[in-house]
């Protein structure tokens, strides 16, 4: 892979709905290209049994969530893995108003900026406005 290009292994451990792949890697490369990162990013697709076996073991959280991130060394190492429930997605996306395509997309681009070691729990609102730019953006939407 050319340097300053992101590379997205995607995994779909899920079979509940079809995913668009092609919409998550445009979304992704897009927030890449804008932050000027390159690197390899995992894109995992599990059920709510999986995310919850997650937070539970590495958040001490026993329930399940929409999206987990494991930031990796960087590089050629890898920048990390994001992992989102579909199930927990598709809830969301019935409750705010949104397509679950859209709700992925979201997902996709919050994990990411964890991944990059952004954390909206403690940076006085840094994440949230560099992702909300980067929603309009990408997404068209804040």
């Amino acid at each position: 892979m050319p340097p300053g290009e992101l590379g997205v292994v995607l995994l779909n451990r899920q079979r509940r709905r079809r995913l668009d792949a092609g919409r998550l890697r445009r979304v992704l490369r897009g927030a890449a290209r804008r932050l000027k990162v390159g690197g390899e990013v995992a894109l995992v697709f599990a059920g709510d049994r999986t995310l919850r076996t997650l937070n539970a073991r590495y958040r001490g959280k026993d329930k399940p969530t929409d999206v987990l991130s494991f930031p990796g060394p960087g590089g050629a190492e890898g920048l990390g893995d994001i992992v989102i429930s579909v199930a927990t997605a598709e809830r969301n996306a019935r409750a705010l108003g949104r397509s679950l395509s859209q709700e992925l997309d979201v997902l996709a681009l919050h994990g990411f900026l964890h991944v990059l070691g952004y954390d909206h729990e403690t940076d006085q609102g840094q994440m949230d406005r560099l992702e909300g730019r980067l929603r309009k953006t990408l997404l068209g939407h804040a």
